[in-house]
């Protein structure tokens, strides 16, 4: 909302004695030049789509012979996204050494539950004693908006979660991990520059359905079970792409 009030307000600053059809692209291109100087390649995308998503609008519901002068060749190319850098995909063997050398219990189970049970680090702060059932957690209030959701771990992993929960005799209704969002993603930070890679919970996440695919998991049971993703194409996209290396091995391990 401070987005559109922002552009709009520029917006009405600029053309508010103008005929809507009577902009013209160049005075679009002029606009915007000055709205998003010195801004970030994100932010100009975002008041371009705003710009234009208005005289769609317009179109599509007063004028439709409307001709939306954000809608150009010229005007897509300069504010399009750039194209985000690939996610980096770790080996399990690196995961394990960020795991083992986790000295803290509860950073370490918490790093499990990411890498292992494929959770996001929201979810795990938000488990309290009462959603675990020996290697079943259950998520009451799931991203998917969904009533619940139920995550599988290893028994190992839960049976370290069932001790820990135990030993610092944390309350049903109590949060496990009562930490805040950012104080976790400092921890995994601090985890990763340990064995010196740049870590964020999601990766943690990533490697789980990378991992688990590349160990032969059907992608039903990753999407479905692993990840809990609504779509099947949500979950191709974090499987990253396949390196020569990776794909000759496979072919060696089915024909060879």
């Amino acid at each position: 909302m401070k987005n559109y009030e922002f552009v709009f307000t520029q917006f009405q600053d600029e053309f508010g004695d103008s005929l809507v059809d009577a902009i013209t692209p160049d005075e679009i291109l002029s606009f915007l030049t000055k709205l998003t100087d010195g801004t970030k390649q994100s932010t100009k995308r975002n008041r371009y789509s705003s710009l234009k998503a208005f005289f769609n609008y317009i179109k599509n519901s007063i004028d439709p012979n409307l001709q939306n002068p954000c809608d150009t060749p010229i005007l897509r190319k300069i504010f399009k996204d750039r194209k985000p850098p690939p996610w980096p995909i770790f080996e399990k063997e690196l995961i394990d050494e960020i795991i083992f050398k986790a000295t803290n219990p509860r950073n370490r189970i918490m790093l499990e539950l990411m890498a292992r049970g494929g959770m996001r680090v929201g979810e795990v702060l938000k488990i309290r004693p009462i959603d675990v059932q020996d290697r079943k957690i259950t998520l009451p209030d799931p991203k998917s908006r969904k009533e619940c959701e139920v995550v599988f771990i290893p028994q190992k992993v839960a049976d370290r979660l069932k001790d820990y929960i135990k030993e610092k005799g944390i309350k049903p209704e109590q949060r496990i991990f009562p930490i805040t969002y950012n104080a976790a993603r400092v921890m995994v930070g601090k985890a990763g520059k340990m064995v010196g890679v740049k870590l964020r919970p999601h990766d943690l996440r990533r490697f789980c359905a990378t991992y688990a695919s590349r160990a032969g998991t059907p992608i039903e049971i990753i999407s479905k079970i692993l990840l809990r993703h609504v779509h099947l194409s949500t979950t191709q996209r974090y499987l990253g792409k396949i390196s020569d290396t990776e794909a000759l091995k496979w072919i060696e391990n089915l024909y060879g």
